[in-house]
């Protein structure tokens, strides 16, 4: 895609990391950000106030091209997510969003609908972009690709911390669970699995903070070559 602006992947699997330090990545490159999770989180959301159904394709796939949300990054570079205009970001943290949005991942037309306005996301200087098939499917010319994982046990903790620190309630082994179950989800569908890239970069965030995993991130932009000084400028 020559001519086009520059494109970083982030892509793995739910709680390894992937939100805080793509969100921190194109603050620090002052690149625009992709939350492509939090795109179908929105729709699901979208889904649920239409009250259709998740056998009802082409309906889904209908309001995937043209629901309304709207992405804001506020002074403090926290995230907002608005849905119709209404401020809507609490109730896309919740898992049972988070379960909608996974089987509507699942279903090809969906993706197909939602495809074109994530590309739509690249935009001079630069993008990161975060998700599952980021770099395998959406932008499969990325500068830069890296699948960021971590052990199902540690996603599953930070994920309760998080949860908790929101004030919202949640078991550990159902987290787990869950996280489990989304997992094995991801990785059979027949729509771009969850998978690695096979030129992606594989970081293993197991017992690393996050301040450890962005400062090694930083340091593959840094490296990598020969596009590093298009990736900074």
């Amino acid at each position: 895609m020559t001519g086009a602006a520059p494109v970083i992947t982030i892509d793995g699997p739910g709680g390894a990391g992937k939100g805080a330090v793509s969100s921190r990545l194109a603050s620090h490159l002052g690149y625009g950000l992709l939350d492509s999770g939090a795109l179908y989180r929105a729709l699901a959301l979208a889904v649920r106030r239409h009250g259709i159904s998740l056998d009802a394709v082409s309906d889904l796939a209908g309001l995937a091209t043209g629901f309304n949300v709207v992405f804001s990054t506020e002074p403090d570079g926290s995230r907002r997510a608005w849905l119709d205009g209404e401020n809507r970001t609490e109730a896309l943290r919740s898992e049972a969003c988070g379960d909608v949005a996974s089987r509507l991942a699942s279903i090809s037309a969906v993706r197909e609908a939602l495809m074109f306005r994530q590309r739509a996301f690249r935009q001079p200087p630069g993008l990161v972009a975060e998700g599952r098939d980021m770099g395998t499917v959406i932008f499969p010319d990325a500068a830069l690709k890296i699948y960021l994982t971590a052990s199902l046990e540690e996603r599953a903790h930070r994920r309760h911390k998080q949860l908790m620190a929101l004030g919202i309630g949640a078991k550990l082994a159902d987290l787990l669970e869950e996280l489990n179950t989304r997992d094995q989800r991801d990785i059979e569908r027949k729509a771009a699995p969850l998978a690695p890239a096979a030129d992606a970069v594989i970081v293993d965030s197991t017992g690393r903070n996050i301040d450890q995993v962005f400062a090694g991130v930083v340091r593959l932009v840094n490296e990598y070559q020969p596009t590093s000084r298009d990736l900074l400028q």
